[in-house]
């Protein structure tokens, strides 16, 4: 196929990114969407500009990044009457001990059960396997403290349910809050795994 060699403001390339976007399953990267218009990275990223700026201004459709790809949804302002048109139940949403936890998880990635629960006060073996179930969190590992607990962190779904492209985009805290007065040490998370 030969190469197109585009304008910015082709109406019909414009058109044709949208239908790619739209068709699309999930998430699509800047090389899947250049080599289907068959222009080059940069010339799709700029259109993908465009076209966020576009839906940004007029529309109830936004165009989501997340990690270096994208996606059409729909505009977080309009969740609710997307929900109720959906008949979507409130139990698909999270519960406050499990945005509790999945917090924890996207500041202090890497984090342990035992470190969840310590700060938290409360045992959140519950709560962690209904973020695993939900793929918003998962496993990376086994930490060196005692009794190896599981290490936990964030999905690109975690990034996509709550419309970030990463994890700087979090609000800015004080990761002290999170560990209480004193971090958790190896002797916390022991005790922690005997309880």
């Amino acid at each position: 196929m030969p190469y197109l060699a585009p304008k910015t403001s082709d109406p019909e390339l414009m058109k044709t990114l949208e239908a790619l976007l739209f068709a699309a399953p999930g998430l699509a990267s800047v090389e899947q969407l250049a080599a289907s218009l068959r222009i080059s990275k940069a010339e799709t990223e700029t259109l993908l500009d465009d076209l966020s700026r576009h839906y940004g201004e007029a529309h109830g459709i936004r165009l989501q990044k997340v990690k270096g790809q994208y996606q059409l949804v729909t505009g977080a302002e309009y969740a609710k009457a997307v929900e109720d048109f959906l008949g979507l139940e409130v139990i698909s949403r999270l519960t406050q001990a499990a945005l509790e936890a999945l917090a924890i998880i996207a500041y202090k990635e890497p984090a342990t059960r035992p470190e969840i629960d310590s700060i938290r006060g409360v045992n959140s073996d519950g709560v962690v396997k209904s973020l695993l179930a939900k793929g918003l969190i998962e496993e990376l590992g086994r930490s060196d403290a005692p009794g190896r607990p599981i290490m936990y962190g964030v999905t690109p779904d975690f990034l996509q349910h709550f419309g970030l492209e990463s994890l700087e985009q979090l609000p800015q805290i004080d990761l002290s809050l999170l560990a209480g007065s004193k971090p958790t040490t190896a002797e916390n998370e022991q005790r922690i795994l005997k309880d």
